[in-house]
């Protein structure tokens, strides 16, 4: 009896011991998987962050690019053409020096409309304030006017009245790297573009009639695979940032189409 005692005693002695040991591993475990997690929120937080300011700079550069294009190919030549009338104008026949004048008056006021949509463009990802649907018209505008496209935009379902600038911002960048490898790659004549809003889920739907790609190519690296440097896996990257995918569907001669699906907002 006395030595059942004892082992009890002992029994009871070993766990008052041992148990504010447990308890202070426990908790020397515990506060380390905190600290890993807060700072793994901390990296995820600097990575979008990160990720956010590129894309800004992006969408900048890209609007500087579509700027420079229009000033050189549609402005400029609009300017020339209103310089060489002028030039051109002899004061003895006032019937022909009118029909001149009135001819550099009206380039000279499609230069000033081209200007004022010009303005807008400028704005580049501050037109995203406005709204998504908004800054895309744009974009389509500029497109349109090189005269190689018909682009054809729908905006489907009513779109949340609260919107999220940083998800806008990707889903724009998206827009403009299909729409610049749609323009370099496709050969393509028809663009057509969908914005819906569906299961609280934004959804960009862009597809061409180009010559499409063969997709298994791309994905196992072959080197014809859709002719590199496309951003695909930039596009990628974007959407899973923000919980979303991209989805692309393409195949040689039949066209290629793009889905962005991003919860949303």
């Amino acid at each position: 009896m006395a030595n059942n005692i004892k082992e009890l005693i002992l029994i009871a002695t070993l766990i008052f011991l041992l148990a504010p040991m447990f308890i202070i591993l426990y908790v020397v475990i515990y506060n380390r998987r905190k600290i890993r997690h807060i700072e793994e929120k901390e990296q995820m937080k600097q990575t979008f962050d990160a990720e956010i300011i590129k894309t800004q700079l992006e969408v900048q550069e890209q609007t500087m690019q579509n700027i420079g294009a229009d000033l050189h190919d549609n402005i400029g030549q609009l300017l020339s053409l209103s310089s060489l009338t002028l030039n051109s104008i002899q004061l003895d026949d006032l019937e022909k020096a009118r029909q001149k004048i009135d001819a550099a008056i009206d380039l000279t006021g499609r230069s000033i409309k081209e200007m004022r949509l010009l303005g807008k463009l400028l704005q580049g990802d501050q037109l995203l304030g406005v709204g998504l649907s908004e800054a895309i018209c744009h974009e389509i505008n500029w497109v349109e006017k090189s005269g190689k496209f018909r682009v054809n935009y729908v905006n489907e379902g009513d779109l949340p009245g609260n919107n999220n600038l940083d998800k806008d911002l990707i889903i724009f960048r998206i827009l403009q790297e299909v729409i610049n490898n749609i323009i370099k790659h496709s050969f393509a004549t028809q663009i057509n573009i969908k914005l819906s809003y569906i299961n609280s889920n934004m959804q960009l739907h862009i597809e061409d009639n180009g010559i499409g790609f063969n997709l298994e190519n791309l994905q196992n690296g072959h080197p014809d695979g859709y002719r590199g440097g496309m951003g695909l896996q930039n596009m990628h990257k974007r959407a899973r940032i923000v919980g979303g995918e991209v989805v692309i569907k393409a195949k040689e001669g039949k066209g290629t189409s793009t889905t962005v699906i991003i919860p949303y907002p």
